[in-house]
């Protein structure tokens, strides 16, 4: 009886027991080496090369981020001494992305900013892409810990990637910024903030 019984339970638990998904997990590592550290238009590492690198983990269009930039010479920067191998800013990015449709993506996240010799800080935003010809791109952020006003930031992008040849692709992108009274970083004004062209190839 009790053999049985326990034949009863085991099948029930097999037949009612969850069936258990596989999450594929998907991860890039990378570092790079620049002139210089440009966020926003302003020059965050005194004009001296950093040295640049994260890791990012997706899984089902979440994405978590880990990214740092390091110094490599021994500078003053927005008034603070700073030593080679010095981690001067490290960011934390948890980021959603999804497609309404085929030719738009939307991207809401967070940001985590730990700075070395300022305030650490958080913004929140929403990015809209285009997949179409220039690929079009709005983002807004808003720092929703140090901000004193309910204020926003915006960047407006163009950019395109035209294949050389099957070992050259040269991409060229625009990026024009717009400051509303966001005041911890870029000042408490409402104006254009900064214009950015580039070119890269890969």
């Amino acid at each position: 009886m009790v053999s049985a019984l326990i034949v009863i339970v085991h099948a029930v638990l097999v037949v009612s027991a969850p069936v258990m998904a596989v999450i594929e997990v998907e991860g890039d590592a990378y570092i790079d080496y620049y002139d210089k550290y440009l966020w926003r238009g302003f020059d965050l590492s005194g004009g001296t090369p950093v040295v640049q690198g994260g890791v990012d983990l997706s899984a089902k269009g979440f994405t978590l981020s880990y990214w740092t930039n390091i110094q490599t010479k021994d500078d003053v920067v927005l008034g603070n001494d700073v030593n080679s191998g010095d981690a001067t800013e490290t960011d934390i990015t948890f980021d959603y992305t999804f497609s309404p449709t085929d030719k738009l993506s939307v991207s809401v996240g967070t940001i985590w900013y730990a700075l070395d010799g300022a305030e650490d800080t958080k913004e929140a935003y929403l990015g809209l892409a285009l997949d179409t010809i220039l690929e079009p791109s709005l983002t807004l952020y808003y720092d929703y810990d140090q901000v004193d006003e309910n204020a926003l930031f915006y960047s407006v992008s163009i950019g395109q990637s035209i294949e050389m040849n099957d070992a050259l692709i040269l991409s060229v992108g625009s990026l024009v910024s717009f400051n509303d009274e966001s005041d911890y970083a870029v000042g408490n004004y409402s104006d254009w903030h900064n214009y950015e062209l580039s070119v890269g190839a890969d």
